[in-house]
């Protein structure tokens, strides 16, 4: 089908020529918002063979003389817009990660894909693990469900040799849809949290991992920053955000009624570098930035020392160092900061102690040690550090005392 210009007439909808007569349109609603309208083609000599078509986007465009109630009549006697069948596209409710996802994982895929047993080479007790996946590849392609490798193997039958779970009852049809619409929506995993097994006995009797005990009560946290109402952003951000964009990476508002904007680099990972950053130094409407999984590097972080309204920045499993808190220290309003996985040490503590918004430090599998953590504590109450969760010690089995053997006569 050759779609090649559109024409409009004085009913608001404009009709694309070189394509089957009267069966593709478009409507220039009357309203200030972008709309997904869907259209019913009918055919009325084979009902069977009617479809419904829907177009992304609706841009608004007055038409005078037009009511919202107007009355189509059939262009043909083939096709029509029915508008009885007209409704709006609604977003599908999310799905919430901790609530009906994770009890799938600890459930069903820890106890073969957990830290203790590793089935195929695949762990799912992080995203970082469920990315990199095992002798299958990934197991989770996030927006994609059916390309996800987790998906197809617990859609096969139970008796094929690659079906998940192994062992046990199959997932329901209600757990597979939760799945897949969290993988569709974009496979959200909240940072910085590692599943563990729970619920029943683990295939091919692993034992469970304990769960995490909740956090005590403890000093509240500190208060969250103000971001300043007369913000405007200058021609030089502007400028900043195009040459970002040329490296794939939008930086995107969070809400249409604000200046405020996020920025994720994440998702092209190794091929971000601190020159592909380096335009950031003008963004200062950035309040979220993800650099987790990417290349730059301690100095490449001085793009962020002028970015005062940021309030979370995610640096996992990244190379960055003790040097980076020389850059981080500027950030006054910083609230989160994840540095999981990267070669920060003990030095690197004492400079984050004067973030005064701070409320959440990510430290696992770091080279802090635990002291320091406590003398970040102590002078930072109501501060939340989290270094990873230990399995608690357990004590020795006491050697049994068995009798002497006697020695028999000859």
């Amino acid at each position: 089908m050759n779609l090649q210009t559109i024409t409009h007439n004085p009913f608001g909808i404009e009709r694309r020529k070189n394509s089957y007569p009267h069966s593709f349109f478009k409507l220039d609603w009357f309203t200030s918002n972008r709309l997904a309208l869907p259209l019913q083609r009918h055919d009325t000599q084979n009902p069977r063979k009617s479809c419904r078509i829907e177009f992304p986007t609706l841009n608004p465009r007055p038409c005078p003389g037009i009511s919202m109630h107007m009355k189509l009549s059939c262009w043909s006697n083939r096709w029509f817009l029915y508008l009885g069948t007209l409704s709006l596209a609604l977003p599908v409710a999310a799905v919430d990660f901790k609530a009906d996802v994770a009890p799938i994982f600890e459930q069903k895929c820890i106890g073969c894909h957990g830290p203790d047993k590793q089935k195929g080479k695949l762990r799912l007790d992080t995203l970082e693990n469920a990315l990199k996946g095992g002798k299958g590849g990934p197991a989770l392609k996030p927006g994609d469900p059916d390309a996800s490798e987790l998906i197809k193997r617990v859609e096969l039958p139970k008796d094929n040799d690659d079906h998940m779970p192994t062992e046990g009852d199959p997932l329901t049809k209600e757990q597979i849809t939760v799945l897949r619409d969290w993988i569709k929506a974009g496979a959200t995993w909240p940072e910085g949290v590692v599943l563990t097994a729970r619920g029943g006995k683990p295939a091919d009797g692993a034992a469970a991992i304990p769960a995490q005990p909740k956090a005590p009560v403890g000093p509240p946290p500190p208060p969250l920053p103000e971001l300043p109402k007369d913000f405007v952003p200058t021609t030089a951000e502007t400028n900043a955000i195009a040459a970002i964009a040329k490296s794939g990476v939008d930086v995107r508002l969070i809400a249409l009624n604000g200046p405020w904007r996020e920025a994720n680099f994440r998702l092209l990972g190794s091929n971000i570098t601190d020159t592909v950053i380096a335009p950031l130094k003008d963004v200062a409407s950035l309040v979220e930035l993800n650099l987790a999984m990417t290349k730059v590097t301690d100095s490449g972080l001085a793009a962020v020392d002028n970015l005062g309204n940021l309030q979370n920045l995610q640096l996992q499993l990244t190379g960055v160092g003790d040097s980076a808190t020389d850059h981080i220290r500027r950030l006054t309003n910083l609230v989160t900061l994840n540095l999981y996985g990267t070669q920060v040490t003990d030095n690197a503590l004492p400079a984050l102690t004067n973030l005064g918004h701070l409320r959440s430090l990510y430290l696992w599998q770091t080279k802090v040690t635990p002291d320091a953590v406590k003398k970040l504590k102590e002078a930072r109450p109501g501060l939340y550090v989290n270094t990873g969760w230990e399995a608690p010690a357990t004590n020795a089995v006491p050697a049994t005392n068995a009798p002497a053997k006697v020695e028999e006569k000859k």
